[in-house]
């Protein structure tokens, strides 16, 4: 039988003793063990588990395709990253890789038409869930259904040691700009260094979620949260609910300016409550990830994707929310300084580099 069809399913609230002893004895027996952690280990809060199984493990985590959190501290060494959302792409990441341990996600959030082979040769898959759809959805491997912080907290508890030194972190080359408008990367990386420790980035702005990846750190359970079905407008009202959940620790809103008109008016409801969230609208005239689609997709030059000359500092102000423009180094350090020290809500505008201005066209506000 193929892997798609040589598949068990078992369940129950955590692991008896019986199957834990068979998950360990799988583990224990490969020889490159991986990790994949999805977004149900960060909303259980079992980050710390997972911290003790993969230290333990002495193994390499990736994040699974398009995470709606982020389930480990991006700063380990042993952190490789978000995992794309091809079947090949994923395939050929995890070669030399015999078992792929998934936790906490769906097997697999495919975004792209890219075929391939689900697993890489010789490798096998069991995935840990919580949710019982996604154990029947998963195409390959076996599936335990349980709640995830009970369940990783055993396995981290009970898998043996392995040896081995895990190499060092990867840390992302800086990126010089010379001109303005400046590369994502180059902001990323200020707002970086600034952002309080225990910061919380809500993400929507699609065509940079690598770079926010690659860029921003995540130290703490519940410091980022994303869309992860790619719904439009999520960002911004959802950075306002989160900043009442959590009045303790500073919200970002990351959000490109073709999303950014979804929910507009989240601005209004940060002001008339007085919810401190700071609004970062990277401004590049254009539906960043619809372009990249139209690319994959080989339809040329779509109409309707680019959204120049939109003021957002402007919109911001009627709304009652204080704004900045920003687009050298200095100008945004300024800004980000000055809104953390409001006490309310505050918008920033960057112009960003994009496929726009890889086109000689302009965006700037009329």
């Amino acid at each position: 039988m193929t892997a798609l069809t040589k598949r068990k399913v078992k369940s129950a609230r955590a692991l008896d003793n019986n199957v834990l002893a068979e998950l360990l004895d799988k583990i224990h027996q490969s020889i490159n063990p991986v990790v994949v952690l999805g977004a149900d280990v960060d909303a259980a809060q079992a980050n710390d588990y997972a911290i003790e199984l993969v230290e333990k493990l002495n193994c390499p985590i990736w994040v699974a395709p398009l995470a709606s959190r982020c389930p480990f501290p991006t700063n380990y060494a042993a952190f490789k990253g978000i995992l794309p959302g091809g079947i090949a792409s994923i395939s050929q990441i995890l070669e030399g890789h015999d078992l792929i341990i998934v936790i906490g996600a769906p097997v697999f959030r495919y975004h792209q038409f890219e075929p391939g082979s689900y697993l890489p040769n010789g490798a096998d898959l069991v995935l840990i869930t919580c949710d019982v759809n996604e154990a029947a959805r998963a195409p390959i491997g076996d599936a335990w259904v349980g709640d995830i912080k009970p369940t990783l907290k055993q396995l981290a508890e009970n898998v043996v040691q392995r040896d081995g030194v895990m190499p060092e972190l990867t840390v992302a080359k800086s990126v010089v700009n010379i001109t303005t408008p400046l590369k994502p990367e180059t902001f990323f990386d200020i707002l970086n260094d600034i952002a309080p420790e225990d910061s919380i980035f809500v993400n929507e702005s699609t065509s940079t979620t690598d770079i926010i990846w690659e860029r921003l750190t995540f130290k703490s359970q519940g410091s980022y949260y994303f869309a992860a079905a790619g719904g439009l407008g999520f960002g911004m009202p959802a950075g306002v609910g989160i900043q009442l959940a959590k009045p303790d620790r500073q919200v970002f809103v990351i959000i490109g300016d073709g999303s950014a008109n979804y929910s507009i008016q989240a601005l209004w409801t940060a002001a008339k409550y007085n919810i401190p969230v700071i609004f970062i609208v990277l401004k590049n005239g254009t539906y960043g990830a619809l372009r990249w689609f139209a690319d994959v997709l080989g339809t040329g030059n779509v109409a309707g994707l680019d959204v120049p000359d939109i003021h957002f500092s402007a919109l911001a102000e009627g709304y009652g929310v204080e704004a900045f423009q920003a687009n050298t180094c200095e100008e945004i350090k300024d800004a980000l300084n000055k809104a953390l020290t409001l006490g309310k809500p505050a918008l920033i505008e960057i112009e960003t580099w994009g496929k726009l201005q890889d086109e000689g066209l302009n965006i700037h506000n009329s």
